[in-house]
């Protein structure tokens, strides 16, 4: 009698089920940053069984920071790739979300170097001394956005990139505002040391510029098409948890809310779920807040690879609250048929770290499908052609 198989309704588009597909980098587009025969694959693979996909974090433009063969979304040419995969994904009953990304301080300085390009952030601080290293030996040290800089990424770079992805046709475009990139630059305190409104202790100003993109990109696309990718808990590349972090997320949360109350979106919020060590016990710190403030879809993911035993967390959330998703990563890296496994209580392929990352077809395009007998080839090193 689980939630965890009922269709349940996101903005306009209704899924057939509770278990969707989380972002993660696969780095198996082009060098230019162009979709790939390969991704068409994993992605029509992987929404076979009618659940949400959301696409690994795609840059929108070459100046907001750059990782190799990571695709994007400010062209034209890229849009129309995407659209292959797109129309691929609801030829057989899957919904698919864009999630844009801008990397701030983390992109390549070397990489960005190459372009003629700055490495730009909110504030002049580096991760770590590597990074400070890296920026100083390419000649290309963080430089501070200045409130130009700032409207151009809001109006014309995030502006143009959910512009071409609604013309892909994209069910959702998702906002990745999580993990120590650009927007959760702006919102950690430790980072964001600006003097001007977007900065300073205030989180009215620390949220500025999350908000100006919500309120533009609502402006020129369906705000029901719209979400966002939050993690109140992270501790990636950034400084560590807030200590106001609970209080800067619930007035981020609400003034989400307040929006989604006028009409101006979201289809959901994605938010990182650490909820859950890695034996099922909750850990001090959650993020219930998010939940207490959110009257909207609520998509959860990040801690659910350990709960393979009779999957009792998932159908307890699940259960718990009809208006929850909960992602997998990992696990629907190995395996493409995920929400049917979790279904039938079949067995699962193991994944396999050493390939995440690789470019080649190894290790993405090469895990079977429950009961299929797939041969493969390790040392057979196949790259992916432009869908465009």
């Amino acid at each position: 009698m689980s939630n965890l198989f009922k269709p349940i309704k996101v903005g306009r588009t209704t899924l057939k089920h509770r278990i969707a597909h989380l972002p993660n980098t696969r780095n198996r587009a082009t060098s230019e940053h162009v979709p790939t025969d390969l991704m068409k694959q994993y992605y029509t693979d992987r929404a076979k069984s009618g659940g949400l996909l959301v696409t690994e974090a795609t840059m929108i433009s070459l100046n907001q920071g750059i990782y190799p063969n990571v695709p994007g979304i400010w062209t034209k040419q890229q849009a129309n790739a995407w659209k292959q995969i797109v129309d691929s994904v609801h030829s057989v009953g899957g919904a698919i979300s864009s999630q844009l990304w801008a990397l701030g301080r983390v992109g390549k300085p070397k990489i960005l170097k190459d372009y003629g390009l700055p490495l730009t952030g909110v504030s002049p601080i580096y991760e770590h001394e590597e990074a400070k290293r890296e920026a100083i030996e390419a000649g290309n040290p963080i430089q501070e956005l200045s409130r130009d800089q700032i409207k151009d990424i809001v109006h014309n770079q995030f502006g143009n990139a959910a512009k071409l992805a609604d013309s892909a046709g994209f069910d959702f475009i998702e906002l990745h505002a999580a993990n120590g990139y650009l927007f959760e630059q702006f919102i950690h305190p430790q980072i964001n040391q600006r003097t001007d409104e977007y900065g300073g202790k205030s989180i009215e100003n620390r949220s500025r510029f999350l908000f100006e993109v919500v309120d533009h990109l609502s402006s020129i696309i369906d705000p029901t098409k719209l979400a966002i990718r939050l993690s109140p808990l992270n501790e990636f590349q950034v400084p560590g948890i807030s200590p106001t972090t609970v209080q800067d997320y619930s007035y981020i949360v609400q003034g989400l809310q307040e929006r989604a109350n006028k009409g101006q979106g979201l289809a959901y919020i994605n938010i990182v779920d650490e909820r859950y060590n890695p034996d099922g016990s909750v850990r001090q710190q959650t993020v219930q807040f998010v939940d207490k403030i959110w009257k909207g879809i609520l998509f959860r993911g990040g801690s659910f690879t350990y709960d393979t035993e009779d999957w009792k967390i998932i159908n307890k959330v699940v259960n718990e609250d009809d208006r929850t998703l909960v992602g997998f990563g990992r696990y629907f890296i190995a395996n493409p048929d995920l929400p049917e496994r979790i279904k039938n209580g079949y067995s699962l392929n193991p994944y396999d770290r050493s390939t995440f990352y690789s470019p080649f077809n190894y290790g993405y395009n090469t895990y079977p499908f429950y009961g299929q007998d797939l041969k493969v080839d390790p040392e057979e090193k196949v790259l992916g052609k432009p869908l465009a």
